[in-house]
């Protein structure tokens, strides 16, 4: 009789192997790799020019709420091939009289409207618009001096 492992043994294996690849990888990459740094080297990007400005950019909220809108409705999204292979086995539906292809169709139907509806919800509050920027108004009392005039016309 030939001992065997248990399912949670095949995966503690496969968790082993992979740890143990990876800090192979990792060992074999730092004894063959060469370390010679100087001062090009050592500059903030290593790329050989100076930094202009300052590192901290201001980026527009928009991107993060459209990535976050994006991640959860294809996590959702992701419920769906589940439902496609259960409403695609004939097996299942030829046993159940028909009744579950039906159930599942309907149970569907109404995640994909609850989906439908919170798009609908971002859509409405403003989630999906772009801030557009403001205008600034110069507003100058009495005549505009030509200098003044001249910038306007260069923006």
């Amino acid at each position: 009789m030939q001992p065997q492992l248990t399912e949670f043994g095949n995966a503690l294996l496969f968790i082993i192997v992979g740890i143990v690849f990876a800090c192979g990888g990792l060992f074999t990459w730092y004894m063959v790799r060469p370390h010679r740094p100087n001062n090009q080297k050592n500059t903030p990007y290593e790329c050989g020019e100076e930094a202009i400005g300052t590192p901290w950019g201001n980026f527009n909220i928009r991107f993060y709420i459209i990535a976050i809108i994006f991640i959860l409705f294809d996590v959702e999204v992701v419920f769906l091939f589940p439902w496609a292979l259960v409403f695609g086995n004939e097996n299942l539906i030829k046993y159940s009289n028909g009744l579950w292809g039906w159930f599942s169709l309907i149970e569907m139907m109404i995640f994909v409207s609850v989906l439908a509806l919170g798009l609908a919800y971002a859509w409405a509050k403003g989630c999906l618009d772009w801030v557009k920027p403001e205008e600034n108004i110069i507003l100058f009392k009495g005549k505009v001096p030509a200098e003044e005039y001249q910038k306007l016309n260069q923006r």
